[in-house]
């Protein structure tokens, strides 16, 4: 019974330096831009309007005219005003959990 004891607490021992070594890899790695789902070209959402999905309640092609950067990428707006609206509050429109999401193919 102390056999299987000690081999349960040096396996979760094991375990906690393991995560603690890759913890401290990831903050010495200074990686600290934060993950965005973007094009190779830094295009987000492929192209469409974050605010048009708000405002519109669908999917909008945005016009390369009326460009914004937010988190390492490029959105696209169908308008001026979108543009403003995305600018004045980026967290508002910008895709959550940096465009990864399960329902996009």
């Amino acid at each position: 019974m102390a056999h299987q004891f000690y081999r349960f607490v040096s396996v979760a021992v094991v375990l906690l330096v393991a995560m603690g070594l890759t913890l401290a890899a990831t903050q010495v790695s200074g990686q600290t831009k934060p993950l965005v789902n973007a094009a190779a070209n830094g295009e987000g959402l492929r192209g469409y309007d974050p605010v048009a999905y708000f405002t519109d309640g669908k999917a909008v092609k945005g016009d390369p005219q009326y460009h914004s950067k937010y988190d390492g990428a490029t959105y696209y707006f169908r308008s001026g005003d979108n543009k403003a609206a995305f600018d004045k509050e980026p967290e508002r429109y910008a895709p959550q959990y940096g465009g990864y999401c399960a329902m996009v193919r």
